[in-house]
């Protein structure tokens, strides 16, 4: 039994890895390797930094089309994390405007410049730190963690899904009710670092690596 992180240049790879090894006793490989992905028993999609460099360095490793086809056909458990949710969907507005995977209807709007809390108080863009997310239908990804858990962002787009019924948890930063948690099938993403959310992201990829779609 083998959980492979992808590594197509981006990401925060071993992070993500040791935490995966710390609630599991799985094999957990990062790799670029399409054998070795393709032999895995679920896998893992991050992404850190600018969308373009993200799909552009998908494309130039030549995994695009292998990530495509195991989405397609849903052959194993993934999970999708930070700019790894959002290649997801079918656009982003970042760098000018970017094509995506499409595996999601809707796109990735940048938060506008001009946020505001409940009191007027200026907001940040980017939204990083801690903040809750709204469980909105269950899931087993959710299994042991409270609803309105913290979670760690950092993030300056966030994930406006066309399916409501595909949007498994939201966060409200200032007026924007930012999809954060989006799922189909076999494939679940999230906007925040489970690897960096201490007790209920640990959980989190606990419930992934024991989850049977």
């Amino acid at each position: 039994m083998t959980i492979a992180v992808i590594d197509y240049g981006m990401g925060n790879l071993h992070s993500v890895a040791k935490a995966l090894e710390h609630v599991t006793h799985e094999n957990v490989v990062i790799t670029r390797d399409p054998r070795r992905i393709l032999g895995a028993t679920r896998l893992v999609l991050p992404g850190q930094g600018a969308i373009r460099d993200c799909v552009g360095e998908l494309e130039r490793t030549e995994l695009r089309g292998l990530v495509e086809d195991i989405l397609t056909r849903q052959a194993k458990p993934l999970l999708g994390i930070c700019v790894g949710q959002q290649m997801l969907l079918e656009r982003s507005e970042e760098n000018g405007g970017v094509e995506c995977l499409g595996f999601f209807k809707g796109s990735v709007d940048r938060f506008p410049g001009d946020m505001r809390d409940a009191h007027e108080q200026r907001l940040k863009v980017p939204h990083m730190g801690w903040n809750v997310v709204e469980q909105h239908h269950d899931h087993p990804l959710w299994a042991g963690i409270d609803n309105r858990e913290h979670f760690y962002f950092v993030h300056s787009y966030y994930v406006n899904a066309d399916d409501d019924a595909q949007v498994f948890g939201t966060t409200q930063y200032g007026k924007v009710n930012a999809h954060v948690a989006i799922g189909r099938d076999s494939t679940f993403a999230v906007q925040f670092h489970p690897e960096k959310s201490s007790r209920a992201g640990l959980r989190l990829l606990e419930n992934f690596v024991t989850w049977t779609p």
